[in-house]
């Protein structure tokens, strides 16, 4: 409890607190936009086969000629004809149309312009054979945030904070908008890789670096409100896409004002928690003064001195910081387990979370009225969320939020294609419980994991309202104290029963 005090000695939420929270959650309204974007940057209009150069009927009568029909008796994608097909249609436009050899489109294809007018789709033909190419780029996106979570978490251990979240902001810029410019696909896929790792770095760093300057009562808030800021940004992007439907100008537009984060980012204060951890008591003692006179509490921040803070501060000190690194999560008994515990939890929430957001377009539903539905539905289920995790404390949360999720899932699943808004429906509530299990599970990490190797369910040790560990000894002995107390519960138990042995034997 010895930093929770210190940080309530120099104002506890003061204006510092709410200054540094509001800048360094701002980008956040952007990281949705990066997540979701190839929802409308890559989505994929209705497109035919384009006639041969050398066909020379009118246009409407080559394309009657050439295209053979669906079921539906639309055009078919992905085949032509190889000669024109002079002969009439049935009474239902679809039989007579539909037989003859065929082949691929050897031309190019048409696109519907109407409501995409150009994507990476449409401009790379990434569609028919090469449709496995559009779920490439959002492949490669996604390799880029698990190379990010790796790399920054372990930079932003050694590094801080504030620098990691620093070269995140350039990087994002830079490459968010390279990739606006990208000439061919192989170079777009390369940039959102780039992308990817840095805004995972954001994403992270966000959330440690403003627990850390919070107190303990305040934590389940802050985690609520970044979370809700995340939410914003998916209306954000829905609106935005739809003013501006040229992926090239959506591309810059959401990549363009990480370039001001990264100039105003400079301003930030480093972590003293992760100051103190590393050893560096010279800094910790200027950050902690520099935010008393933020917070008007000069004359409490002139009382702290190297020898207080050595005094309130000896686990830290007595750590060496150079022996921490991410081989601890499977060195010590205690982090191995969370760590296995805290990563299944992760990819299942991952893994479902975006199943549902990145492919709109399958829900047969305008995605840009869908994407103001899932974040719309967030708007409740992190506020029932924030409700368990401050009240019943932070594993019911998460164990409800993926068990509902888990079986809206499964419903959707079985539900017939045809049943679009059943299937929508069901959709909505399992996104909306996985938002809130993002929500607990952030939190979750940030409260187990010590401050040395932050940044990097019914198992998990519950947390509502206890200090952040700053050592991986604050871990063993909050289990041991456990342990401690289990036992003497048992011998209280013990202690009836031993004493009415002798009165049974005296019966």
């Amino acid at each position: 409890m010895a930093f929770n005090d210190l940080l309530q000695q120099v104002g506890g939420v003061g204006r510092f607190q709410r200054i540094q929270f509001i800048l360094v959650v701002l980008p956040m309204l952007l990281l949705a936009s990066h997540n979701t974007l190839q929802n409308f940057t890559a989505a994929i209009p209705a497109h035919h086969c384009r006639p041969p150069a050398n066909a020379s009927l009118g246009e409407a009568r080559a394309l009657e000629a050439w295209l053979p029909r669906d079921r539906q008796g639309k055009p078919e994608s992905c085949l032509r004809f190889t000669s024109p097909h002079q002969g009439p249609p049935f009474a239902n436009g679809t039989e007579a149309n539909s037989t003859g050899p065929m082949e691929h489109c050897a031309d190019g294809w048409i696109y519907d312009n109407s409501t995409f007018p150009s994507t990476i789709v449409t401009e790379w033909d990434l569609v028919c054979s090469h449709r496995a190419l559009r779920q490439l780029a959002q492949s490669f996106y996604m390799v880029g945030v698990l190379l990010g979570a790796v790399v920054f978490g372990c930079l932003a251990d050694r590094l801080g904070r504030r620098m990691v979240l620093i070269l995140n902001y350039l990087q994002t810029a830079v490459s968010g908008t390279c990739a606006a410019f990208a000439p061919n696909f192989p170079t777009y896929c390369a940039f959102r890789l780039l992308s990817g790792m840095s805004l995972a770095g954001i994403s992270f760093n966000c959330m440690t670096l403003n627990v850390e300057w919070m107190p303990i009562h305040t934590r389940a808030c802050v985690g609520t409100l970044i979370g809700y800021t995340y939410s914003l940004g998916q209306f954000l992007l829905a609106g935005v896409a739809y003013a501006v439907p040229h992926w090239r100008h959506l591309q810059l537009l959401v990549s363009a004002p990480f370039f001001a984060f990264f100039v105003y980012s400079w301003f930030f204060i480093e972590s003293a928690r992760w100051y103190s951890s590393s050893g560096r008591l010279d800094l910790t003692l200027k950050a902690l003064q520099r935010v008393a006179r933020i917070n008007g509490k000069r004359e409490e921040g002139a009382k702290l001195s190297l020898e207080v803070l050595q005094a309130n501060l000896q686990k830290e000190l007595t750590t060496n910081p150079s022996q921490a690194s991410a081989l601890d999560l499977l060195r010590h008994p205690t982090l191995r387990r969370f760590f296995f515990c805290l990563s299944l939890l992760w990819f299942a929430t991952s893994f479902a979370y975006y199943g549902l957001v990145m492919d709109l377009q399958g829900f047969g539903v305008s995605i840009y009225l869908l994407q103001v539905i899932f974040g719309a539905i967030d708007l409740p289920a992190k506020f029932v969320g924030f409700l368990i995790t401050n009240s019943l404390g932070r594993r019911p949360a998460q164990m409800a939020t993926l068990l509902l999720a888990g079986i809206c899932i499964l419903i959707n699943g079985v539900v017939p294609q045809d049943q679009s808004i059943v299937r929508t429906s069901f959709a909505v509530l399992g996104k909306g419980c996985l938002a809130a299990s993002f929500n607990c599970i952030f939190l979750y990490t940030g409260e187990l994991y010590p401050t040395m190797i932050r940044a990097a369910t019914v198992l998990l040790p519950e947390t509502l309202n206890q200090p952040l560990p700053d050592t991986v000894q604050d871990l063993e002995d909050r289990r041991r104290g456990k342990q401690r107390r289990q036992q003497r519960e048992q011998q209280k138990q013990m202690v009836p029963l031993q004493a009415s042995a002798p009165e049974k034997n005296g019966l």
